[in-house]
C-alpha cells in the first residue's frame, strides 16, 4: 500500500492483542455474558487507531518532515487510541490477565493519584528536546516512546472510566478535577509550542512547531470537553440513583456503589 509501512513486530503485537480479545469475548459469550457490541467496536477502533498511527504515512511524514504530523501520531497513540482501547475493556474481559501476580502488583499504577501524574510526566518528558531527538535518531528509543504513550495513556483513562473498580473515594465529583488536570497538562504544553520564539528540535522549524502546538490544543478540546461533559452527567445520574436506592431502604454505602457501577 502506497505510503504505508508495516513493521512486523508492531503488527504482531496488535494482531495478538486483537486475537486474545476476540478469544476472551467468545468465551464470555458462551457463558452467557456476551460483551456488548459498542465495547467490542471501541476496542477494534482502538487497534485500528494504533495501526494508523504506526503504519500509515503519518509515521514517515512526522518523523522526516513535519512536527505537526508527528504530534498527530503521539495524540493518536497516547490519547485517542488509548481511550478507545480502555472503552473496550471490562472486568470480565480482564479477569484472565488479573490472575498474573505481576499484573496484581502493578495495579496500583491505575490509581488516579498515580496514573494521572505518570501520564503527564511521561508526555512532557518525551517532548523534551534531548529525548525527542533521541527518539528520532534511534528506533529502539522511538519504540519505547510509543509503547509508553499507549501504556500510560491507557492507565490514565482507565482510572477515569473504571473498567475495574477504583478507590471508594474517587466518586464522580472527584473526576471533575481529574479531567481538568488532564486538560491543563495538554493546554500548558500546547502553549509552550505555540508561543515559543525558537524551535526546540533538530528536524523541525518554528512555524511547524507552532502548528504542532495548535494540533495539541484542538485535539485536547475535542477529547477533554466530551470527557468533562460525561463526568458532569455521571455526577447527576449517580446522585439521583443513589437517592432512589436510599429511599428504597438500601444502605447508603451499598447504594453509592450500586449507583456508581450499576445496580446489578
Amino acid at each position: 500500500m502506497n505510503g504505508w509501512s508495516f513493521d512486523p513486530l508492531e503488527i504482531s503485537v496488535l494482531a495478538l492483542a486483537g486475537a486474545l480479545y476476540w478469544r476472551r469475548a467468545r468465551t464470555l459469550t458462551r457463558t452467557g455474558r456476551a460483551v456488548p457490541r459498542p465495547r467490542r467496536a471501541a476496542f477494534g477502533a482502538g487497534l485500528l487507531t494504533l495501526l494508523v498511527a504506526l503504519a500509515s504515512p503519518i509515521d514517515t511524514i512526522g518523523e522526516e518532515r513535519l512536527f505537526s504530523v508527528h504530534m498527530v501520531q503521539h495524540l493518536l497513540l497516547g490519547d485517542i487510541g488509548a481511550l478507545l482501547l480502555v472503552l473496550g475493556l471490562s472486568g470480565p474481559l480482564l479477569r484472565p490477565v488479573l490472575r498474573f501476580r505481576l499484573v496484581q502488583r502493578l495495579r496500583f499504577l491505575a490509581h488516579p493519584l498515580v496514573a494521572l501524574p505518570l501520564w503527564a510526566l511521561n508526555f512532557v518528558v518525551w517532548h523534551l528536546p534531548v529525548l525527542f531527538d533521541a527518539a528520532l535518531r534511534h528506533d529502539a528509543v522511538h519504540a519505547l516512546q510509543h509503547t509508553l504513550f499507549v501504556a500510560f495513556g491507557m492507565l490514565m483513562w482507565a482510572a477515569l472510566i473504571e473498567p475495574l473498580p477504583g478507590p471508594a473515594w474517587f466518586t464522580a465529583p472527584w473526576k471533575i478535577p481529574y479531567v481538568l488536570g488532564m486538560w491543563l497538562v495538554m493546554l500548558v504544553l500546547s502553549q509552550v509550542f505555540i508561543w515559543s520564539g525558537h524551535p526546540f528540535y533538530i528536524r523541525y522549524g518554528l512555524g511547524d512547531q507552532r502548528a504542532g502546538g495548535g494540533v495539541m490544543l484542538v485535539e485536547s478540546m475535542f477529547t477533554m470537553l466530551p470527557a468533562l461533559v460525561w463526568v458532569l452527567l455521571r455526577v447527576l445520574r449517580e446522585s439521583e440513583e443513589r437517592q432512589q436506592l436510599v429511599d428504597a431502604g438500601v444502605a447508603p454505602a451499598v447504594a453509592a456503589r450500586a449507583a456508581r457501577y450499576g445496580r446489578a
